[in-house]
């Protein structure tokens, strides 16, 4: 029977800006859907955005909390005491805690607080400097998406961690950077692709999902996900771009639900089984 993929609850900044609420999400998250991990996303906002960056308006504002993209961003960051409250209260409830690393500073104040994996997001897994401090740094383990990736960008990656003898470290997530995406944008095949290239040499292959097709993650599942990450809220209107991509509690739990039956029916027969011989009694063709 296979084994159940690692479930990982990206809160992101879906939280609002707002630590209570953060550890709502976590407790729902550990206590009532059973999920694996929870994650949460650390930037400095000066070394991640150029100031033109910081400056311009959101672009979409309906969704901003702030008159600038910088301040909006600003608004949504927990500082590194916070993320270490938030993982204390993840350790309190069994869950594990990690975050998305968007640049160098924020890797070194993540990795400070010795998570059991660092996530290195689609739009940073180019950021060699990055990559380099945390094989050199950081003994645990690192989840890298490969959204918005070439191909060459890909072996670098890999090339990079496999020259520091990293690679049992390292997670690789098969991923389409859109939110929310088509079932035609999910490319689920890209599971069995990266296996097909890595399985045997890194830790783990799983998908980074933005799609709202349930079935989707049976799929991913059965293709050989190792970890399914899904972006988590409480309510999918709230305000925010990550909101609608994103799962409420009770799609979370009937998504592991369904990934439990499957993994319970995933075996092959030895014999009859019981449930046959009754049947075989009554039904079988008599020779």
């Amino acid at each position: 029977i296979k084994c159940m993929p690692m479930i990982v609850l990206e809160i992101g900044c879906n939280h609002m800006g707002n630590i209570e609420l953060a550890k709502k999400m976590i407790y729902c998250a550990a206590k009532e859907c059973g999920a694996s991990a929870v994650k949460f996303q650390k930037r400095n906002n000066f070394e991640s955005l150029t100031e033109a960056q910081r400056n311009a308006p959101h672009p979409h504002p309906e969704n901003s909390y702030g008159k600038t993209y910088g301040e909006h961003r600003d608004f949504l960051e927990f500082t590194i005491d916070q993320h270490k409250e938030l993982k204390d209260y993840c350790d309190e409830l069994g869950i594990i805690y990690s975050s998305s690393v968007w640049d160098l500073t924020s890797a070194k104040e993540i990795a400070s607080l010795n998570p059991q994996y660092i996530k290195i997001p689609s739009a940073q897994n180019n950021n060699i400097p990055m990559l380099t401090w945390l094989c050199e740094n950081y003994y645990g383990e690192c989840q890298i998406s490969l959204g918005m990736t070439t191909e060459e960008e890909e072996k670098r990656i890999v090339e990079l961690f496999s020259s520091y003898n990293r690679l049992k470290d390292l997670s690789i997530l098969a991923c389409t950077s859109g939110y929310p995406i088509t079932c035609e944008e999910s490319c689920l095949c890209e599971i069995v692709r990266i296996k097909k290239m890595y399985g045997d040499k890194i830790k783990s292959v799983g998908l980074s999902g933005h799609y709202t097709a349930p079935a989707l993650d049976v799929a991913a599942y059965v293709l050989g996900a190792e970890i399914i990450e899904r972006h988590f809220t409480f309510d999918k209107l709230w305000k925010g771009t990550d909101h609608s991509a994103s799962m409420v509690p009770d799609e979370v739990i009937q998504m592991i639900s369904n990934l439990n039956d499957v993994r319970r029916a995933m075996s092959y027969k030895e014999g009859l089984l019981p449930v046959e011989i009754v049947q075989r009694e009554k039904l079988k063709y008599k020779v």
